[in-house]
């Protein structure tokens, strides 16, 4: 097999494990091509290509995301990863680990670490990596390691005890949201969202959209109500679509662009938080997108009375 062929067939690993330390797509695909550029021209082939690239591609991630805090402190409104529609790689005995790692609820927690942190705990956590190889990747003691896994652990623990990870609870609360949505059915929203129900969107000051969270189900329930009309009046529609290997969904405008992406926690069999990301930099990497700015706008003549 020749190293073009090995590095493609070890690309979705490179690009799983650098989206999870990164929480962006972007900087992950761009993290895996200076991983290539590294492996061409390193000048001989190692004996495990895996275990060179794994150890390349983490370094380099850890990098940019040491360079990226700085940025992310600076970021105007709320904080949000961007999100993923597809994930190449998969490992039937993980796909639990991977499915919840890549969640945007994980992502947002894993925002709390050092990336030193987050860098071992992705290997450990969700992919398996023994503590003397996330030794030799990160260059620490496997002692060393082993105390930074148990940090990391104690911090995600702490804020994600709350979330049901359950996949059906989450398909099912998201299709009966799209429903309510949809009908414009206040009371249906009301039920599906928990009393302290939290709204988070993520506009990056690239568009008009909330920079503070919305907190309370009332609250929440009349935002999205007030969204119905003018939404259909415009011709966009929503669409269930797993987004980071949860069930959540996609708003278009009427010539299919993409609008924003929706995802949910669940709490305690109720949406405890719905995450929205409407930057257009965050959706670029998935497709055609809308003119936010002009619908917001629309949007905004609509609503007024």
């Amino acid at each position: 097999m020749t190293g073009v062929e090995e590095f493609e067939n070890l690309r979705p690993l490179l690009f799983a494990i650098a989206y999870r330390i990164l929480g962006s797509a972007t900087e992950a695909e761009d993290a895996v091509q200076e991983t290539w550029v590294r492996y061409e021209t390193s000048g001989a082939r190692p004996d495990s290509p895996k275990a060179f690239l794994s150890t390349v591609v983490t370094r380099v991630s850890i990098n940019v995301l040491e360079s990226a805090r700085a940025r992310r402190e600076q970021y105007v409104g709320e904080w949000l990863p961007e999100p993923i529609l597809d994930e190449p790689y998969d490992d039937p005995a993980r796909s639990a680990e991977l499915t919840e790692s890549v969640s945007m609820a994980a992502l947002v927690l894993l925002e709390r670490l050092s990336p030193l942190e987050r860098a071992v705990f992705v290997l450990r956590e969700a992919f398996g990596f023994g503590f003397a190889e996330i030794a030799e990747i990160v260059d620490r003691s496997e002692a060393a390691c082993r105390q930074l896994a148990v940090r990391a652990r104690r911090h995600v623990d702490r804020g994600s005890a709350r979330f049901d990870t359950d996949p059906h609870t989450h398909e099912q609360l998201t299709a009966r949201f799209l429903t309510a949505f949809q009908d414009g059915n206040v009371d249906g929203l009301r039920e599906l969202l928990a009393a302290d129900v939290q709204l988070v969107a993520d506009g990056g000051g690239k568009t008009p959209a909330i920079r503070k969270i919305v907190l309370g189900n009332e609250k929440v329930m009349r935002l999205l109500a007030s969204y119905v009309s003018p939404m259909v009046r415009l011709g966009m529609v929503l669409e269930p679509h797993d987004v980071n290997r949860h069930p959540g969904l996609i708003a278009r405008d009427d010539s299919g662009a993409l609008v924003q992406i929706m995802t949910f926690d669940v709490v305690d069999g109720k949406i405890g938080t719905i995450r929205v990301v409407v930057n257009p930099d965050k959706l670029a990497h998935l497709g055609r997108v809308a003119d936010v700015r002009a619908l917001a706008q629309q949007l905004r003549d609509l609503q007024r009375p």
